[in-house]
């Protein structure tokens, strides 16, 4: 197993000390390093990410202000020089805290802690069945994924469509579309996704769900026939 990571801090040396630490570490992966929280979110929008490490005072953007922009949060490792910030990026439900210089034997218990928070969520998963947690009508909601139809894009947000009812949830498609199973969800539309277990038919054009035809776009059907295959 590999977490997805990135590193944001703005010096050009600490950045490259913590990559090379995510390199030679067996269960990271680096998708990238950056300078700046902009680069860094416009890579997130793009890839699926597990782990940031993440220092705090940046120009223009601090590490704060940067998470408060995401609507999708991964765990966050904070890395910073001072000890004060602390208590409050533990505001942030960050996975661990880490003062630079950083040593090798605390970058790999923090690396540890990550590890065991994401697996004790995949375990919950396997015993509760896969399910999400949505805000809907400022209530706190979990929806088991395997009742989801579809998600369909609604401007700023995204209606979530169930066997019994629908949600609409403030969140971007991309960020909605990383918290599903790969396997059980397909974007066949830049502004539908759709659960693979509750197509009853497809053609060229359109995926059946009951009464509801679900647009296909020409470069995602063989998604869907692929996604279908091994279901």
């Amino acid at each position: 197993m590999k977490l997805n990571c990135v590193v944001v801090d703005d010096s050009s040396i600490q950045r490259m000390i913590i990559a090379k630490l995510v390199n030679n570490h067996p269960n990271l992966h680096l998708i990238g390093d950056f300078s700046n929280a902009i680069e860094a979110r416009s890579c997130m929008s793009i890839h699926n990410v597990d782990l940031i490490f993440l220092d705090i005072e940046m120009p223009v953007i601090s590490g704060f202000d940067f998470l408060d922009g995401l609507k999708t949060k991964p765990q966050i490792v904070f890395i910073t020089s001072k000890a004060e910030y602390a208590l409050k990026a533990f505001d942030y439900d960050a996975t661990d805290y880490l003062q630079k210089p950083i040593a090798i034997d605390r970058f790999n218990a923090s690396v540890k802690r990550a590890i065991d928070l994401y697996q004790l969520k995949q375990d919950t998963r396997d015993e509760e069945g896969d399910h999400v947690f949505i805000k809907s009508n400022l209530k706190k909601l979990k929806i088991f994924t395997s009742k989801i139809k579809w998600i369909e894009a609604f401007g700023d947000y995204v209606r979530v469509v169930t066997d019994e009812d629908s949600h609409l949830v403030l969140s971007t498609m991309k960020s909605f579309e990383n918290e599903l199973s790969k396997t059980k969800f397909v974007r066949v539309h830049k502004s539908y996704i759709i659960n693979i277990d509750k197509v009853e038919r497809f053609n060229s054009k359109f995926a059946e769900i009951g009464p509801m035809k679900i647009p296909l776009s020409r470069n995602k059907k063989e998604d869907l026939i692929k996604a279908l295959s091994v279901a």
